[in-house]
């Protein structure tokens, strides 16, 4: 029997409280349900979620954040590049599914293509040959991005326990996603049985992305008046950003703090897109 633990197997009790998913429906129009207004924040449950955030920055401050330092000392950037590389290729066969369940057949065919090059000429995916030579950048997607597409309410806004800020529609789809995963099936199915190792994957990417925000995102929380209220509002921007499929160069750029990926952009603008970062944060911290 195949168990499928999942690198988010600890919020599979959480999806319970999740609204039930409506059908499928059309991509949204300029009134998109799946966008969240600037001036609602659709935060009722703001006190239990400001208790929430509280505990998850005591584990980002006492955990998580000196792990990464240690993580980004001991390791040379050209290892943590191969690294989030390698972690990136992973993902391609589910975001090869949510781009053409969006019906974004073009996007589908160069996270096709991204694949089959990174995987081939970029040994496993340790080199991002395609995003580097290939013309193929890595793109965010996931399944709540499909079913905000598809015109599914977002629900109330949540604050996850070490998973972060989410809601209802995109924490389904997060847990959906791990049962989904390819890469799951095949290292916790016959004859590998590896339960583990969705677990270790999950730790790293974790550990990965907490190391490029130590900087950014202190810088943010010593100048915000209210932290946990700037988190959820750049959460949930890009979010709609993502579920309005701007191009890139319109979103709040991906968080990537080893290096400045895009000099133009102000420096204010890159600090706030470092909480917002591939769409799963906890204070900062990305799973």
């Amino acid at each position: 029997m195949n168990l499928l633990p999942l690198r988010l197997v600890f919020s599979h009790t959480l999806v319970l409280l999740a609204l039930i998913l409506p059908g499928c429906a059309t991509r949204p129009n300029n009134s998109q349900p799946g966008v969240a207004e600037e001036e609602d924040f659709n935060d009722p449950l703001e006190d239990t979620n400001r208790a929430i955030f509280d505990f998850n920055q005591m584990v980002d401050r006492n955990v998580l954040v000196p792990v990464a330092k240690a993580y980004r000392t001991v390791l040379p950037d050209v290892v943590r590049d191969s690294l989030r590389d390698f972690l990136h290729n992973l993902r391609a066969p589910l975001i090869f599914a949510n781009d053409a369940l969006q019906g974004d057949f073009e996007r589908a065919g160069e996270t096709f293509a991204r694949f089959t090059l990174n995987s081939t000429l970029g040994v496993g995916g340790l080199i991002d040959v395609a995003g580097r030579w290939g013309q193929l950048p890595y793109h965010e997607q996931d399944l709540g991005v499909t079913f905000g597409v598809w015109g599914v309410p977002e629900g109330p806004y949540l604050v996850v326990p070490v998973l972060g800020p989410s809601n209802p529609r995109d924490l389904s789809g997060q847990v959906a996603e791990g049962f989904g995963d390819p890469f799951n099936y095949i290292v916790t199915g016959n004859p590998y049985t590896l339960y583990w190792i969705p677990f270790v994957r999950g730790g790293v990417s974790g550990i990965d992305q907490r190391s490029r925000y130590i900087e950014t995102l202190a810088d943010i929380e010593r100048t915000s008046l209210d932290y946990y209220a700037t988190i959820r509002s750049l959460y949930r921007q890009r979010r709609a950003a993502l579920i309005r499929g701007e191009k890139e160069q319109n979103l709040p750029p991906p968080a990537s703090f080893s290096r400045n990926d895009n000099p133009t952009l102000p420096v204010r603008r890159q600090q706030q897109a470092a909480v917002v970062s591939e769409g799963r944060i906890v204070s900062g911290i990305t799973w």
